[in-house]
């Protein structure tokens, strides 16, 4: 299945006439990103590169853009819905239900099996060099080749009673070592932390091409202390097969495309960076020390695939995942408190640094609640939660509104929402600092930076609403908006 095997996911989106594979030779130093970026902005067909300039020992080819948007707006989500066994045409509701649905079900433990294909091949410490591999240069001021983009870090806690699953980037360093983000307070640093207190070097592995399900759950902020495998075995409905590590008791996907087994430095930090995050920006020069990943050895199945995300501008993997996953969690955590939000999603428009609540105006009313009170309470539980590290704006709409649309939440925001008058700022909360206005803006680099908009207008928390909008939907008669979308393709328009 298509959400259980990269390899399928790959055919799946042939099938669906979601692939294009390349068999010139592609340069991976900047071509094959600067190809796959394009992709990205004019959400064209995922490429497929087959055959990359030099290529060694098989290793590897590359499928840009695993997760961004198709053009069509019938199958729009259709590569994350591949992600997840559901078809092309579903919904980014009906594709974040299905990403929730694990945390109301007992979590389903994976299944250890001797070996898969991840172990077809094996180069051990000395036979590789990490600095030849055809590590792709996504961006001419990245400070590096950025292997890791799309791969899942593996780390597991000293005690052994929590295995992580995430994605942060890491770059190459030199022959057998990666430089990489261990950003507090995320679940890797959590974890790093722990090993720290241990005196001992974290035992670690990354892995290329896992399973697309499994890749979604490390992108979500699910709780401390949750494994992913088990998430993502609640989420198939079976348990995810995994094989051991040959050099740490660390377990990986059995049909992950590659494998890097080593160990994550507890002492030793390494220049990283710069490179061009999910904002959309890249800072020349702006380097930082990280700890450095040793690579002990490389298992990979034949002719595998790197996944890579070519990360900037709208609308790439970055956005589609972690912004909208970052959405459902905190629509969960409002829900399980009581609040009466339906729906949040973090709009592509603001390069997913916001969050819009959809906010259920009858249940609303009877709260007896105003605009301040309401606004602290939902401040307060998202900007002290792991799932409202990533966001800086919460925007508050009436339940008129389409939060998967972004034109409806920018009017709702623009036209219902008083700068300063209807927001609540917050200066004592964990901030991102991959934000740009929080890593090179005034202020702390990691700490406040954020507010909640309240774009309810105050009849929306009494009376209900006092207005009619001014568009096709509710400013025509019924027979007449029928007439007219009845001619319109004979008239000349797009259907």
């Amino acid at each position: 299945m298509a959400h259980l095997n990269f390899r399928t996911f790959v055919e799946a989106l042939k099938a669906d006439d979601d692939l294009v594979e390349i068999n010139d030779p592609v340069d991976p130093h900047l071509e094959a990103a600067a190809i796959t970026r394009l992709v990205c902005e004019t959400d064209d067909k995922a490429p497929l590169f087959n055959n990359l300039i030099g290529t060694q020992n098989g290793l590897f080819r590359i499928l840009g853009a695993p997760a961004s948007l198709r053009a069509s707006p019938k199958d729009r989500y259709g590569r994350l819905a591949r992600h997840l066994a559901l078809p092309p045409t579903a919904s980014m509701r009906e594709i974040l239900d299905k990403m929730l649905s694990a945390s109301s079900l007992p979590p389903v433990a994976p299944r250890i099996i001797e070996s898969g294909p991840c172990k077809e091949n094996v180069l051990l410490d000395g036979q590789f060099d990490l600095t030849t591999l055809p590590a792709p240069m996504i961006h001419q001021h990245d400070g590096g080749k950025y292997i890791q983009t799309y791969g899942m870090h593996i780390i597991q806690s000293p005690d052994g009673s929590w295995t992580n699953w995430s994605i942060a980037r890491a770059m190459v360093h030199d022959k057998n070592h990666l430089a990489g983000l261990v950003i507090k307070p995320q679940h890797i640093w959590q974890i790093h932390q722990m090993w720290k207190k241990e005196g001992r070097d974290v035992p670690w592995a990354l892995a290329f091409g896992v399973p697309p399900a499994a890749i979604m759950a490390s992108s979500m902020p699910i709780p401390d202390g949750v494994s992913e495998a088990e998430y993502v075995g609640a989420i198939a409905g079976e348990p995810l097969e995994l094989v051991k590590c040959d050099t740490n008791n660390l377990h990986v996907p059995a049909t992950s495309e590659i494998v890097f087994e080593g160990t994550l430095s507890i002492t030793e930090e390494v220049p990283e960076g710069p490179f061009g995050e999910m904002h959309g920006y890249v800072f020349p020069g702006d380097t930082h020390l990280w700890p450095k990943y040793k690579v002990d050895r490389i298992t990979y199945r034949n002719n595998p695939i790197l996944p890579m995300s070519a990360c900037g501008r709208l609308t790439d993997e970055t956005h589609t995942m972690i912004g909208s996953l970052a959405a459902a969690e905190i629509r969960k955590l409002c829900q399980n408190a009581g609040l009466p939000v339906t729906d949040a999603f973090a709009p592509f428009e603001s390069q997913v640094t916001w969050v819009a609540l959809r906010i259920d105006g009858a249940k609303l009313r009877e709260m007896k609640t105003n605009s301040k009170e309401f606004s602290k309470k939902i401040g307060d539980l998202i900007f002290n939660a792991k799932a409202g590290y990533t966001i800086h704006r919460l925007v508050l709409v009436g339940d008129d509104i389409d939060v998967y649309n972004g034109k409806d939440v920018m009017w709702a925001f623009s036209t219902r929402c008083r700068p300063s008058l209807d927001e609540t700022f917050y200066e004592d909360v964990a901030g991102f600092p991959l934000v740009p206005y929080m890593s090179h803006g005034n202020g702390p680099k990691t700490q406040g930076g954020k507010v909640v908009s309240d774009a309810l207008m105050p009849a929306e928390y009494t009376t209900g609403r006092d207005w009619v909008p001014a568009d096709f939907e509710n400013s025509y008669p019924k027979e007449l908006k029928e007439k007219v979308k009845g001619k319109w393709a004979q008239m000349g328009f797009r259907e």
